[in-house]
């Protein structure tokens, strides 16, 4: 694919491979406003890609160099995520200045972008994640509103659409206060799928905010509800589809 060259100095060496794609929105007013930061000196950030709303692709940092994208993150054990992934910023305004859907020509160009970096090297499906997802209570992008079902479609990322059990079945949503069982299966899942979690202890703040990073990527007509950062059946149910379908593709 074309890509348009705007180097970044704010980059440093790899020390290995990158088996990560992190997706981000800019949050900005403009994307000439994000392209400036992202190659700023005095802002340390950048990212590898940046894909504007028109679909055009700019390369920022080359992917063998570690860019400065997720900042204190984790995921699956892994706390240097600019060590191990590839970052790609799209330009969004986002949720403080008009957050809006995503355009069909930039969703094209993130899915052509991803099947170029995929032939270079080896991104599980599992490990392609947004930022809200390895910075939960920092981030929110690229939001409720991306498409990562288009993205699955396309083979890239993972998305589950589990039938529900009949109503009651589960239980009321686990909220804050909740202790139990419940909360410990929970807190579990969601540390086996890759969020900064151990189980025991209560449904607390922390816990709904994973909840809730969670729902942005596989739940997101939860957000802006009173499900929000509520773990519903709906959203435990696609929790452990995931986990059930990770298991069988890495098995």
């Amino acid at each position: 694919m074309a890509l348009i060259e705007l180097p970044s100095p704010n980059f440093n060496e790899r020390t290995t491979p990158p088996d990560m794609a992190v997706l981000h929105y800019t949050g900005m007013r403009t994307a000439q406003a994000a392209l400036d930061r992202l190659r700023d000196p005095a802002a340390q950030v950048s990212s590898h890609y940046c894909v504007d709303e028109d679909g055009s692709v700019y390369r920022l940092v080359a992917e063998e160099r570690r860019a400065w994208h997720a900042g204190l993150s984790f995921w699956k054990g892994a706390s240097d995520i600019n060590g191990v992934s590839i970052g790609i910023e799209i330009v969004n305004p986002g949720h403080e200045f008009g957050y809006r859907d995503f355009p069909a020509a930039q969703i094209d160009a993130v899915i052509g972008l991803l099947d170029t970096i995929r032939t270079r090297w080896d991104i599980p499906d599992s490990r392609i994640v947004g930022h809200s997802d390895v910075a939960p209570a920092r981030k929110a992008d690229p939001g409720e509103r991306f498409p990562w079902p288009v993205l699955a479609d396309h083979g890239h990322g993972l998305w589950v659409e589990p039938a529900l059990p009949p109503e009651g079945v589960m239980g009321p949503a686990l909220t804050v206060g909740d202790t139990g069982p419940g909360v410990f299966a929970l807190q579990g899942a969601l540390g086996k799928l890759g969020y900064n979690i151990l189980p025991g202890g209560p449904y607390d703040d922390e816990t709904a905010t994973l909840v809730r990073a969670f729902q942005r990527h596989w739940a997101p007509d939860r957000i802006g509800t009173d499900l929000e950062g509520k773990a519903d059946a709906l959203t435990r149910v696609r929790l452990m589809a995931l986990l059930r379908h990770i298991t069988l593709m890495e098995a």
